[in-house]
């Protein structure tokens, strides 16, 4: 089965980031000025530290603490062509925090009273539909935001890497089978916290994009935020993403994720999202003014599905909605959430309430754990005098692990059989063939050899044959694992009747029939 970056950040970094210990059992009092004073100095070398050694090329840090902004600055390069420099301006896509600012857009729809938490889907947006009927009728806003509704983590991911619209994504989870039981068990969801915040915004009238504007970045100053890529785009001053080549670090991909826009596709700078974290710690105040009401943004915070237990303390941690929620051993409540494109952006925010305290990290590399080492550091830093932990240590050792790199745990293609049986004429494989979830596909014939097409946007592969009625390609796009599979069933007439396309396996959905022939 393909285990993809984003699937194993968000099913670990939660673990590791509720981690933070209450040294030695002493009961500390709040928090004081010259407690952030030392922690944001330390918090500037090492960031330095990181754009020094070339271990990023960008990066952006907010420091809030009791209602004011008391740090932001930038740090290294925009780009690595350009060499342009970051400042606290330096618009950068915020990846999976768009989950947690897509929780406050919710959270301000339900302070207006047409819907709540427990709105169902089925009354906001009726053509809406999950594979069980039942669930169907009953899943609620609430249910999509703490990643609760039965589809398998990351449902819907490889439709958006293949080209479908977000429409078209929403439409085709009906086909999708669960993993699990209607609340049963959490399992992180792009596309069921996309059809949340879509459905909420409808029943304003409103498209989610226009929705995130009017209730949330309008009123909060946030001028450089957007929840459009062409927002992203359009200025001039933006952190573009890189990836590490031969270890160099290279601006090569473009992300678009405007199919999962309320999960992944805000875009702001630190000092705009400094203003957000203010409105969290503030329960909804900003500037003196009630923004979002108290209660549903208090709802966000609240634990909702249990996730694992943190490997250093064994205490509890949780999904709330839009936020990953834990408490430490002084019985704080701890928020935060990671982001991650593999594409180019690794971010993360880290909040402590009652201290009055918030962090957001972000940078324009593909995630290695940097803006968790800096982000957790600080805030132990702040409350602790030190860190408890090697941070940069620990999260260097997490995001080497193959599951974190795209690495396919499987069947390995890299290495080719000793004898491989050949394959079939060309003519025995070439067709079109469909899924209820994927579509149709087709196998043509390109160069003198094979390649796949797949999407609606006809993104076209070629075709590498390994072994008999097996061929490989190399996939492509966020949720990319390398080498993956193609093997065909062959019927009776010596044609294919069947082929199953790895990567696009992983739940089963990845096996196209044949489409019959046109007479």
């Amino acid at each position: 089965m393909p285990i993809t970056r984003s699937i194993f950040l968000a099913q670990t970094l939660a673990l590791i980031l509720a981690a933070p210990v209450w040294i030695n059992g002493e009961e500390r009092s709040h928090v004081t000025s010259e407690q952030i004073t030392h922690a944001v100095q330390e918090l500037q070398k090492f960031a330095q530290k990181q754009i020094n050694e070339n271990t990023l090329p960008g990066l952006a840090i907010a420091v809030v603490f009791q209602d004011k902004v008391v740090y932001a600055k930038g740090f290294g390069v925009r780009d690595v062509n350009t060499k342009a420099s970051v400042d606290a301006d330096t618009v950068f896509q915020l990846a999976s925090l768009s989950k947690s600012i897509g929780s406050t857009v919710v959270a301000e729809l339900v302070g207006e009273g047409k819907i709540t938490w427990d709105s169902k889907l089925s009354v906001l947006d009726p053509t809406f539909e999950m594979f069980d009927p039942w669930v169907t009728r009953e899943i609620t806003i609430r249910d999509m935001y703490a990643h609760r509704s039965g589809l398998p983590a990351h449902a819907g991911d490889l439709l958006e890497d293949l080209g479908f619209t977000r429409a078209e994504i929403l439409h085709r989870l009906r086909y999708q089978h669960p993993a699990s039981s209607f609340r049963s068990h959490y399992a992180y969801t792009n596309f069921g916290i996309t059809e949340g915040g879509v459905a909420a915004a409808k029943a304003y009238g409103l498209d989610w994009e226009k929705a995130s504007e009017e209730k949330l970045y309008r009123p909060l100053g946030m001028t450089s935020a957007g929840s459009r890529y062409a927002n992203f785009m359009a200025r001039k001053n933006k952190a573009l993403g890189h990836v590490l080549v031969d270890g160099k670090w290279v601006q090569k991909f473009k992300r678009n994720p405007d199919a999962q826009s309320p999960a992944g596709g805000v875009s702001s700078s630190v000092n705009d999202v400094a203003k957000w974290l203010r409105l969290q710690l503030g329960n909804g105040k900003f500037d003196g003014k009630q923004i979002v009401d108290e209660k549903a943004l208090t709802e966000t915070h609240q634990p909702n599905m249990l996730t694992g237990f943190s490997p250093f303390t064994g205490l509890p941690s949780f999904y709330g909605l839009g936020w990953n929620v834990s408490y430490d051993e002084q019985g704080r409540l701890r928020l935060n959430h990671s982001g991650a494109f593999a594409l180019g952006a690794a971010t993360l925010v880290n909040l402590v309430p009652a201290e009055q305290l918030g962090v957001v990290v972000l940078t324009n590399a593909y995630p290695i754990g940097i803006a968790e080492a800096l982000g957790t550091t600080f805030v132990d830093t702040a409350l602790y005098g030190k860190p408890t932990q090697d941070w940069f240590a620990i999260f260097k050792q997490a995001f080497s692990n193959p599951a974190a790199v795209g690495t396919v745990l499987g069947f390995d293609y890299s290495t080719p059989p000793a004898s491989p049986g050949s394959a079939l004429k060309n003519s025995a494989y070439l067709g079109k063939y469909t899924s209820d979830y994927f579509g149709e596909i087709s196998v043509l014939e390109k160069d003198g050899g094979l390649a796949i097409v797949e999407g609606p946007s006809n993104k076209t592969f070629p075709m590498q044959h390994y072994d008999r009625d097996t061929f490989t390609y190399e996939t492509a796009g966020e949720n990319a694992v390398g080498r993956s599979g193609i093997t065909f069933t062959i019927g009776p007439d010596g044609r294919a009747t069947r082929v199953v396309v790895e990567n696009l396996n992983v739940r089963g959905e990845g096996a196209f029939k044949r489409v019959a022939d046109r007479k």
